[in-house]
């Protein structure tokens, strides 16, 4: 397919406007192909995923976190061992695209692939923030279960959990990643539970003397990001040839 064509259809689910301010994304490496036949996907491009990006030898390879998160002269300045990649990258010929907060509240994107893992019905975003999506539960859960639920389904084996307001639980919100912030919003707007990740420790004190339910779940969960990308791309041209990988192991509960 042309390039330009692909990502013009790409813009219409994940427009640049969509991407929060202080945010990175778009080309990242490399010169945008003529025409993309295969891409390759992965939630972070290291060291790790380069020699399978390098064997698939796609036309394209599309992360959901930037490769370079700031300036990119400031981080090869200050980051030597991404700036070794990135000179193995630019030797390969690899180009790579990242769709970070503009593919969280792009529709659809993360945050409705993460709403469907979980079941939720009625999906729609929060009032107050468009980024995140709540939804109604299939049938009415108790907490610990439900925690059990959701890790389960979102393919993490351990989560932190503040079971400080509602025992039952019926509807959830949610925003992956990083999006622990706005479980005020979600307080606000009704629902019994906010998911997220990143929470730290002062929050969660806040979250207990509020009253609120709060599950942190592992950044990881937005490995969901190479399914939904994949059903977009080949929704667009059923034709591409997509390549995925889920390299990022979960560290070790002790």
């Amino acid at each position: 397919m042309e390039t330009r064509a692909l990502l013009r259809k790409l813009a219409v689910y994940y427009p640049q406007r969509l991407r929060e301010n202080r945010d990175f994304g778009g080309l990242m490496v490399g010169k945008l192909p003529a025409e993309i036949h295969s891409v390759f996907l992965c939630l972070d491009f290291d060291d790790e995923v380069y020699p399978l990006a390098l064997k698939t030898n796609a036309d394209i390879i599309i992360t959901h976190h930037p490769f370079f998160f700031g300036t990119r002269c400031r981080i090869l300045k200050s980051d030597p061992v991404k700036a070794s990649l990135y000179e193995k990258m630019l030797e390969a010929k690899m180009t790579l695209l990242s769709y970070h907060t503009n593919f969280d509240a792009g529709k659809p994107g993360m945050n409705d692939e993460l709403a469907e893992k979980l079941g939720l019905k009625e999906i729609k975003p929060l009032e107050t923030v468009p980024m995140a999506r709540g939804g109604k539960l299939p049938r009415c859960m108790e907490i610990h279960d439900f925690a059990r639920y959701a890790k389960a389904r979102l393919g993490v084996d351990y989560g932190l959990l503040i079971a400080a307001g509602k025992s039952m639980i019926s509807s959830v919100a949610l925003i992956g990643g990083g999006g622990w912030m706005k479980n005020v919003n979600a307080q606000a707007e009704g629902y019994d539970i906010y998911l997220s990740g990143d929470c730290p420790h002062h929050e969660r004190r806040e979250i207990v003397l509020r009253h609120y339910n709060y599950l942190d779940l592992p950044h990881e969960i937005e490995k969901a990001f190479m399914t939904r990308m994949t059903k977009t791309l080949l929704s667009i041209d059923q034709y591409i040839q997509v390549t995925s990988v889920d390299h990022e192991k979960l560290p070790e509960v002790i």
